[in-house]
C-alpha cells in the first residue's frame, strides 16, 4: 500500500525592496503573514540576520 502525507511543509517568503539608502524587508509563510523590517543596505548585516545561507 503506497500512502502519502497530508500536512503541509510551510513555504518561506522573503521580499526585498531594496533602495539606495535602505532596504526594505518582509518574510512570511504560506500559513502566517510574518514580518517586515527596514535596515541599512549592507550585504553582511542581511547575512547576519540569516536570511542568506
Amino acid at each position: 500500500m503506497d500512502t502519502q502525507s497530508t500536512t503541509l511543509i510551510p513555504k518561506l517568503y522573503v521580499a526585498i525592496d531594496i533602495h539606495k539608502r535602505s532596504w526594505k524587508i518582509h518574510c512570511s509563510t504560506d500559513l502566517f503573514a510574518g514580518k517586515s523590517f527596514s535596515m541599512r543596505p549592507v550585504p553582511e548585516q542581511l547575512f547576519q540576520y540569516g536570511l542568506v545561507p
